[in-house]
């Protein structure tokens, strides 16, 4: 196993400085085109669109997985080299919804695939219920291929944006067959949408795909055997593991794809096929991490994420007229390293000790509940099990007591739930703090590469999106 983990860290490092040479060369050639061309000149033309969504990222974030890539392998992240070459577009996203300075990832996306902003929690339905067409709906008419890939269920919010209308987001099984001849690659978790088994209309919808020419998968191997133009790949019931989960299960790691993999998958076959192409990339743990004030299984799917961002890169490196757009719709609970001990002397080594960790929050919580009269003494050794560090009594006490429903409240009612109890005691060994355990007002950021990248400079208000992915691929 090691010798393939090595192997693995081989090609990651690789295909990194090979993505970032190619990012630097096609940003000067963009430059240079730019200050060639005068004014009045036709922008060059989009063939193809990558929209990234790292979902539910603080700004804040990125400087965390830049120093924890550096830690835990030779290099850093390609989203860092993205926003420090002068050549690519940076800017900030704001992100409000219809009803709120803070947005869910419903109406975010929305705001991208419908062009309006939403109420929280509904997707391409105004307030007055008036439905509002999704993209994947617009372009598909004019033969622009669509493609979803997500770690979340594939009906989850952030990919529903762009090619379904509901006025209520849980609503999954009617975002599903919406999807039925819109989207062309469906790649992610939620298979339950698609069964008979699970479905409360008791329709085989990943039937009805098989039977409009899809080729449909459940495992990382069919799919990448696969060679149907059209994908329908769901490989968990739910949304796909963390990968901090997925890395220590050699079992689970066989059956269930990365996001680069995924991501593989879909753009390999959009630019095999020389037709225009959408592409939404999520990485939707991100944001579960956060909720969770689980650092360790949020720096892991970042990481993955940006992965996923060199693959593409990579892949489209000797093209012109693909844009790659990086940014996510809402920052979530905003992680931050805080100066530890004196002089903030003890900050490095104690954001090191995240590097130790073995499992989600989501994993730790879930073993609890199968021993529900297990004690403080069985809390503290689950905890020093998969995350390094020891409880102490009243913290403990204190977490045992939020578990059982009963929490002891403190000033910051969000944090004294479970998830916020575990994120601060963990912090104390981290140096990571959390404002609380939602979504946050603050402006994302954004960047892009490629053609008419510059319509991402400066600050972007998120229901402007749909008008430039329209315009350049419509």
């Amino acid at each position: 196993m090691k010798s393939e983990d090595d192997h693995q860290t081989k090609i990651e490092r690789r295909d990194w400085l090979k993505a970032a040479g190619l990012t630097s060369a096609a940003s000067l050639l963009a430059g240079a085109r730019a200050s060639a061309e005068p004014a009045g000149t036709p922008a060059a033309k989009v063939h193809g669109v990558v929209f990234m969504v790292s979902d539910g990222m603080s700004p804040g974030v990125l400087t965390l997985a830049e120093a924890y890539s550096k830690l835990t392998r030779p290099y850093g992240t390609q989203w860092w080299a993205l926003l420090n070459d002068k050549k690519a577009a940076r800017g900030l996203m704001d992100t409000a919804s219809a009803n709120s300075m803070v947005t869910d990832s419903a109406a975010a996306s929305s705001a991208w695939g419908g062009g309006q902003r939403v109420n929280n929690g509904s997707i391409n339905m105004t307030g007055d219920g008036k439905l509002v067409t999704p993209i994947a709906a617009i372009l598909k008419a004019k033969g622009v291929r669509i493609g979803l890939v997500s770690t979340a269920t594939i009906t989850h919010a952030t990919p529903a944006g762009f090619a379904a209308a509901v006025s209520k987001r849980k609503d999954e099984d009617d975002i599903s067959p919406q999807y039925l001849e819109r989207v062309d690659v469906l790649l992610g978790g939620g298979s339950g949408h698609f069964s008979a088994n699970d479905r409360l209309d008791k329709r085989d919808l990943a039937g009805d795909f098989a039977r409009a020419g899809y080729g449909v998968v459940k495992t990382r191997d069919a799919m990448l055997a696969a060679r149907e133009e059209k994908l329908l790949g769901t490989f968990t019931r739910g949304h796909l593991p963390f990968s901090i989960d997925r890395d220590q299960n050699p079992a689970m790691a066989a059956a269930v794809p990365t996001l680069t993999e995924m991501t593989q998958a879909a753009l390999g076959r959009f630019l095999a096929s020389g037709k225009p192409f959408l592409l939404q990339v999520e990485a939707a743990r991100i944001d579960h991490a956060a909720h969770l004030n689980d650092i360790g299984a949020l720096l892991g799917d970042q990481l993955a994420f940006d992965d996923a961002l060199a693959a593409v890169l990579v892949m489209v490196g000797k093209r012109d007229d693909i844009l790659i757009v990086v940014t996510s719709d809402h920052g979530n609970a905003n992680p931050g390293l805080n100066g530890m001990g004196s002089a903030y002397g003890e900050s490095t080594q104690r954001f090191a000790k995240i590097s130790e960790m073995k499992a989600s929050h989501e994993r730790i919580f879930a073993e609890w509940a199968k021993t529900p009269r297990a004690n403080a003494t069985q809390l503290t050794a689950l905890v020093k099990k998969h995350l390094r560090f020891s409880l102490k009594p009243d913290q403990a006490s204190a977490l045992l007591q939020a578990l059982r429903k009963r929490p002891v409240l403190e000033w910051n009612e969000q944090l004294s739930k479970p998830e916020g109890l575990l994120g601060q005691f963990a912090g104390n060994h981290t140096g990571i703090g959390w404002t609380g355990t939602t979504h946050t007002s603050d402006p994302t950021l954004i960047s892009a590469v490629g053609p008419q990248s510059d319509r991402f400079a400066g600050m972007v208000k998120n229901s402007d999106v749909f008008g430039h992915l329209n315009e350049m691929l419509g």
